[in-house]
């Protein structure tokens, strides 16, 4: 029986793609390097900014640093206005609350990013528990953001779904020990997530109810 949620944030709960990407093609013309494809840019998120920039954005090692720096600093102008939640998000964590599942996020993102769009949206209150890229904890694909969250929370691993839509966060949670449901409307393909074995590949947020009701 599932009695713990984990979730992805980027790519799972809120639509941050064109967010992320306004952000970092300004970045890119700051820094006076070509735009990549939309493709690379958006095969590296998820993954924790210094990674991420260099991957997606082609950045030059001697670089990131400065890239990661700016990058920050661009953020809140250029990202918010972009940043909606995924439809039935809302509905379907309040109908998880009302059964008494427990949530949490792991993410790649930022403590204090994350917080403010939780709040913006109305469902910060869900999830007292969160670990970020700024917590000191081993990133994704490493299962340590989930372990950590099991020993937190005090729950174990085999009632505990972690749900996300990168390849990452599917073998963070395989990696942990835990159940694993990939959304397919993120980061990564349908394909590319069978590509790991998750328990579930789900296209709407709200089909995560009925894997509750028979898992």
């Amino acid at each position: 029986m599932i009695k713990n949620l984990i979730f992805d944030f980027d790519g799972t709960l809120a639509d941050t793609q064109e967010g992320i990407l306004a952000t970092e093609r300004e970045m890119l013309l700051r820094m006076g390097l070509s735009v990549p494809v939309r493709e690379q840019m958006c095969s590296a998120i998820g993954l924790p900014l210094p990674e991420s920039l260099r991957r997606g954005c082609n950045i030059p090692e001697e670089r990131v640093d400065e890239a990661v720096l700016l990058y920050r600093e661009l953020f809140f102008d250029y990202a918010p206005r972009h940043i909606v939640l995924f439809d039935g998000v809302k509905e379907t964590l309040a109908a998880c609350a009302q059964r008494g599942i427990r949530m949490a996020i792991a993410t790649s993102r930022s403590s204090n990013s994350l917080d403010v769009i939780l709040a913006t949206h109305g469902i910060d209150g869900y999830f007292p528990w969160r670990v970020t890229a700024d917590c000191g904890i081993k990133a994704k694909p490493a299962p340590d953001m989930v372990l950590h969250l099991l020993e937190e929370m005090r729950i174990e691993a085999g009632e505990t779904l972690v749900v996300g839509d990168t390849t990452f966060d599917l073998e963070m949670g395989q990696g942990a020990g835990c159940r694993t449901a990939g959304v397919s409307y993120g980061n990564h393909s349908r394909e590319l997530l069978a590509t790991v074995r998750p328990d579930w590949i789900i296209d709407r947020f709200a089909a995560l109810l009925p894997i509750l009701d028979k898992a």
